[in-house]
């Protein structure tokens, strides 16, 4: 039986097909005795050719179309024309009955396609709202994560301000103390050297009242006693000089400085680490926010942003753009006409 189909062609996931006659013990893809036209309902052509005066004379000799093309003839009004000629009208009114069924039928089509553009611009809609709120639950996990870094951050500095307090009391109570020591020995050495002066001027003392006791008998000597008495004057002025210098240089040694400067690079080398442990933090912070965005994806897009972007650039510019896991039927309809171009 001789049979008018349809020949797939085309690729995976992009056919096309071509309306054939055929036998029908022949394979789908195989031997065909004429091809009557092409049709494409895949892209948003839509395209649809075929030879009238051919599927009519097959028709008329007994050829039988498949479920699909007779689908196709049915909207195309072949049937309804082939109905019209066994009825025996004219040319004339078979014309004017198909003029007739055309405007009818336009108006039929034209309300399907404003209903069905409706429907897009409703799942456009959908997707974009449903893209916000993806968008908008990721910023708000983004920023719940930033600000436990924050007081993350903020309790280890305040640890090792902490910490460096701690470390410049216990410093200051220490200086104090050395203080207080360094002032309990000059007090000894003052005391100590007050007594050793004490005792001093007792034996000078008690030397020039040996030297002057013998002065009333011996008076030939008169030179020999005066430079005695020079003598004892001048140990006199030692003796009394020497405490003075003695308690310059106690006063001059100063513990407590030594002590203090000696703790102060301490306490500057535990800032300089406290202050070393924050800059690695803040420099790795700004290395995350510096970091180079990746390739742009359709599903980091709204819909209407990947479709224009899809239609404005080039077939080679967009590999990798519509990741698998892009659900919308939006963009993948896009996506497939920019390769059907």
């Amino acid at each position: 039986m001789i049979k008018l189909r349809l020949q797939r062609k085309g690729r995976k996931k992009r056919p096309f097909y071509h309306i054939v006659v055929a036998d029908s013990r022949s394979p789908r893809d195989g031997r065909i005795i004429e091809m009557l036209g092409r049709f494409d309902n895949v892209s948003e052509k839509k395209e649809l050719t075929y030879d009238e005066e051919r599927i009519i004379h097959w028709l008329k000799i007994g050829a039988q179309p498949s479920n699909t093309v007779r689908s196709i003839l049915k909207s195309e009004g072949i049937l309804y024309k082939m109905h019209l000629m066994r009825w025996g009208k004219t040319d004339e009114e078979i014309e004017a009955a198909l003029e007739a069924w055309r405007a009818e039928r336009e108006v039929t089509v034209s309300d399907k396609e404003s209903s069905r553009r409706v429907q897009q611009k409703e799942l456009l809609k959908a997707e974009e709202k449903a893209y916000k709120q993806q968008i908008e639950e990721k910023a708000a996990k983004a920023a719940k994560e930033l600000e436990k870094k924050k007081e993350t951050q903020a309790k280890a500095a305040e640890a090792a301000e902490e910490e460096v307090a701690a470390e410049t009391e216990d410093t200051a109570v220490e200086a104090e103390v050395a203080k207080d020591e360094a002032a309990e020995e000059t007090a000894t050495a003052e005391t100590t050297q007050e007594s050793v002066d004490e005792d001093k001027k007792e034996e000078i003392a008690a030397e020039i009242a040996e030297e002057e006791a013998p002065k009333d008998e011996v008076i030939e000597e008169p030179v020999a006693e005066a430079e005695t008495t020079v003598d004892a004057e001048e140990k006199v002025a030692k003796v009394e000089s020497e405490p003075v210098a003695e308690a310059e240089e106690t006063a001059v040694e100063e513990p407590e400085a030594e002590v203090v400067a000696a703790e102060e690079p301490a306490i500057e080398e535990k800032v300089e680490e406290a202050k070393t442990e924050e800059e690695p933090k803040s420099e790795a912070a700004a290395k995350e926010e510096t970091e180079e965005a990746p390739s742009p994806v359709s599903t980091d897009m709204t819909a209407n942003e990947a479709i224009d972007h899809i239609k404005n650039t080039a077939l080679e510019d967009l590999e990798g753009f519509v990741p698998e896991d892009e659900e919308r039927v939006t963009v993948q309809r896009a996506w497939e006409s920019k390769k059907t171009e």
